[in-house]
């Protein structure tokens, strides 16, 4: 096939097209000798269930309509080799990658084979066999470049020194161009840091650590401008021809990058309108009498071809039928049926390698915790911020109490009661906030990247979530002491050591509880404005029924009292009371007076006001504190087995800190 003109001033020699899986004479022996991997997806279709009309209206809400999303996909392609997925917004692209990777398993209905080296994968075997690159890149913006590979190659490879784990992510770094911004901070939106061009490289070279052969990447130039991703596919070019099979959406890819794909796919409302190199799709387009114009884009040209336009019913009609028409005659082309062939004689071929999962020979769970830890610790040391808000924001409400009260009175009259009641009350409600406030504002980050790296099977989320409960506790149990100790010895609280510990205990576990609820909250619900909602209005609810300050306990209707007893504000305020009125005696006007002349004289003993508020919560001092401990996360205890290999990673964790200078 003769060049075309419009690739022509490219250079003195033109633009070539690449054809197919050609390989140079340098290259032949080397191929020859070593059998290639290949990926075949084989009859692909994927359909979804939606509601027909909102939640509350309940005669639309039980009708459902089904979606077909993926209409009968088929394609193959072998390692050294590099796929352009085209398709219009819509038309299904990051679908087809989600079904390949075998992240559409738990939702819709997914029919259909995906075969690497002739073998069909079980759902197991996704997760160890493909790296997926999403379209956004989630990663820490406190961490350098050379420390978020650095924590990325431990949790992915088990053992090593820290010569061969240094190694590997250098020559990492190196192979992606990234080896001038190692030691620069990932960064975000907020402030500075690499460009958009090295994260996505960044993000690349995280999944290179796990030396996979089947790469995904979902829109990998979103957001670059033309000459970065220029490069970006480029890169992937060239990691493609170093024996690994890329797959790749995009969007608007520039003409220049025609030469570079081995196959291109079109899709177009998730039916597969063309497959094949680039010389069959121009062939197969001359065929059905749609040659691409003279200086035109061939993607852009093909990509409106393939396109249904929806802004009149006519114009509609019009484009879908040739849509169809343009997939029908793929159907019947010599080309689709290549692919059939090329999938059904890889199942029965005996010369192919096994399937190439990614690096299996991972540490163990502990070991892994361990480098959790350390990167979220690091990652959020350096939010000096967050730092320093998460250790004052108790101590500015202790202040705001302080400056109200001043100090607690002795005095009936004057409020001895009242005044703790309300501190009390003040405590128990406000110090769950606190924990949500740090909750919300400091974990979804963390939960975006354990999403991605847990699909990548680098470890489970209750890693991570575990990692950042040990990273709060000393935080938590630092700003609640702080409180502490400002507030309850300016307010005049009972005048004794160990009442003070009690009461900072007592304080901190309604922080911490406040914390660890959204957490879980968290997990469930991806919006952190509803998570907000959601654990106010739980905090409100307990305190409001559990505390007992608003209203005696006795007197409140059967289901509310045993709601009580699921809530923390009861055994926290049972404690605080305890605390704070046991063996105190308070004095009622002055001396001369009669105690009997003021009905508020009736207590002038705190063990009168607890039998009043809390009955029998001096006998259960200890097993209020024994049921708090109980509302916290579970410890965990270690298995003497993993203890070996847990500090080796802590070793090297540190060994890799130290190098970057921190």
């Amino acid at each position: 096939m003769k060049e075309l003109p419009f690739w022509a001033p490219m250079g003195s020699s033109g633009l070539q097209i690449n054809r197919g899986s050609q390989l140079s004479p340098e290259e032949v022996p080397a191929a020859a000798s070593k059998p290639r991997h290949s990926l075949g997806v084989l009859h692909a279709s994927y359909s979804v269930n939606h509601r027909v009309g909102p939640w509350w209206n309940i005669t639309s809400c039980r009708q459902q309509w089904n979606r077909q999303i993926l209409k009968d996909v088929s394609l193959y392609i072998e390692s050294g080799q590099i796929m352009c997925i085209l398709g219009s917004s819509g038309s299904g692209k990051t679908t087809l990658l989600d079904a390949m990777s075998g992240r559409l398993w738990r939702t819709g209905t997914l029919l259909g084979e995906v075969c690497v080296n002739g073998q069909a994968l079980r759902r197991d075997q996704f997760q160890d066999c493909f790296s997926y690159v999403l379209q956004s890149d989630t990663l820490l913006s406190n961490l350098t470049v050379r420390e978020t590979l650095g924590y990325t190659a431990l949790l992915a490879i088990r053992g090593g020194s820290p010569g061969f784990v240094r190694k590997k992510v250098e020559a990492v770094m190196a192979e992606l161009s990234l080896s001038h911004v190692a030691d620069q901070l990932i960064g975000n939106h907020t402030f500075g840091g690499i460009s958009n061009g090295e994260r996505r490289r960044v993000s690349i070279a995280a999944q290179l650590l796990q030396d996979p052969t089947v790469m995904l990447f979902d829109e990998p130039t979103t957001g670059l401008d033309c000459m970065t991703a220029n490069q970006i596919v480029v890169l992937l070019a060239e990691l493609a021809r170093r024996d690994r099979i890329v797959i790749l959406t995009i969007h608007q890819p520039r003409s220049e990058l025609f030469q570079l794909f081995d196959k291109i796919a079109i899709l177009s409302f998730g039916e597969l309108v063309f497959c094949g190199t680039p010389v069959e799709m121009l062939d197969f387009f001359n065929g059905c009498s749609y040659p691409c114009p003279e200086h035109s884009n061939p993607f852009d040209f093909y990509m409106d071809l393939t396109s249904v336009d929806t802004q009149s019913k006519e114009r509609e009609m019009e484009t879908y039928k040739r849509v169809q028409m343009i997939e029908s005659a793929y159907k019947e082309s010599a080309v689709y049926h290549k692919i059939l062939e090329n999938i059904e004689r890889t199942k029965h071929l005996k010369t192919l390698p096994m399937v190439p999962f990614k690096t299996k020979d991972s540490p163990g769970a502990l070991a892994k915790l361990c480098v959790l830890l350390r990167r979220v610790t690091k990652n959020l040391m350096r939010n000096k911020l967050a730092v320093i808000m998460r250790l004052v924001q108790n101590l500015i409400m202790g202040l705001f109490i302080i400056f109200f009260l001043l100090r607690v009175q002795n005095d009936v009259l004057k409020g001895a009661f009242q005044d703790r009641v309300g501190l009390l009350y003040q405590v128990v409600g406000a110090m769950p906030y606190t924990g949500m406030l740090n909750a919300v504002n400091l974990f979804p980050v963390l939960r975006a990247v354990s999403d991605q790296e847990s699909q990548d099977g680098l470890y489970e989320k209750w890693q991570m979530l575990l990692a950042y409960v040990l990273h709060v506790l000393p935080f938590s149990v630092i700003a609640t002491v702080i409180f502490s100790s400002v507030s309850y010895w300016t307010l005049g609280l009972y005048p004794e050591v160990a009442r003070f510990g009690y009461f900072s205990a007592a304080v901190l576990a309604p922080h911490l509880i406040g914390e660890f609820l959204t957490l879980v909250v968290l997990g469930m619900v991806q919006n952190p404005n509803v998570v907000n909602s959601v654990v106010a209005l739980l905090c409100i609810a307990g305190v409001l029924v559990g505390s007992g300050f608003v209203r005696n306990i006795e007197e409140m209707p059967i289901p509310f009292k045993i709601f009580t007893y699921f809530t923390f504000q009861k055994y926290c305020s049972e404690i605080l009371i305890v605390n704070e009125f046991y063996g105190r005696n308070f004095t009622c006007g002055s001396s001369n007076g009669s105690v009997t002349a003021n009905p508020m004289c009736a207590f002038n003993q705190g063990t009168q006001f607890i039998e009043r508020i809390c009955p029998g919560a001096t006998s259960r001092f200890t097993a209020d504190f024994l049921i708090l401990i109980l509302l916290l996360p579970p410890n965990h205890h270690s298995r003497r087995k993993h203890m070996g290999r847990t500090l080796a990673v802590c070793q090297l964790t540190a060994s890799i800190s130290h190098q970057t200078g921190e």
